[in-house]
């Protein structure tokens, strides 16, 4: 690992010591925190979730939770100035944990399940399954196919990928993914960082629909 690599993952290292629990604290899951060089700035995106869903409101309180410690500890992102994302996952996120498939019940998926393994225990085939998540008991995924229900372990699971709907059963309104930034201005700061001021409201990204199961 290079210097520059090092250095880069343990400055990721204490964003997330901070961070982290200002989100878990809040009950909410982390489910990504990126750090992109945009410029002469960042954009440090922070994800959460939650089985009740996400609304503007919870984005709005969040970002200014996160805002605030990281007034407190200027420079753990550089002294460049930043914006700062909080937004929910969007549908394309991969269902990758637990809480993700729990969440995911009612939705439509694809997902790649493991039909052999060798004696040594790795993989030797697997087939592509699309159906609805019909249940999820902590420890397998009940996944409805032409009406019929299969139970599937979690173990034998691949990364599920929720599939775009227009017309979903049980659904007549479309929800989005909401989210807010606050930009960094030099000069206009709040908070006493003169590194970030927020932009008016939240904003919504009319393309990303937010899966139901998040909002359960």
């Amino acid at each position: 690992m290079s210097a520059d690599s090092a250095g880069s993952a343990a400055a990721h290292e204490r964003l997330a010591a901070l961070v982290s629990p200002v989100v878990l604290g809040a009950g909410y899951d982390l489910e990504e925190l990126v750090v992109t060089p945009m410029g002469r700035r960042s954009l440090l995106r922070v994800v959460i979730a939650r089985d009740e869903g996400i609304s503007l409101d919870d984005i709005a309180g969040m970002s200014h939770a996160v805002a605030e410690v990281l007034d407190d500890e200027e420079g753990v992102i550089g002294k460049a100035p930043y914006v700062l994302e909080v937004t929910s996952p969007g549908v394309d996120r991969p269902l990758t944990e637990a809480r993700h498939w729990r969440r995911a019940i009612g939705r439509l998926v694809e997902v790649a399940v493991v039909t052999a393994r060798t004696p040594q225990g790795s993989d030797s085939a697997e087939r592509v399954l699309r159906g609805r998540v019909a249940g999820f008991d902590g420890t397998a995924v009940t996944l409805s196919i032409d009406g019929v229900e299969h139970l599937l372990p979690l173990g034998d699971l691949g990364a599920g990928k929720v599939q775009l709907e227009f017309n979903r059963p049980e659904e007549s309104v479309d929800r989005q993914r909401p989210q807010r930034q606050h930009k960094a201005k030099k000069g206009k700061g709040v908070m006493n960082n003169p590194r970030r001021t927020p932009l008016r409201g939240g904003q919504v990204k009319p393309d990303d629909a937010l899966p139901s199961a998040e909002e359960k």
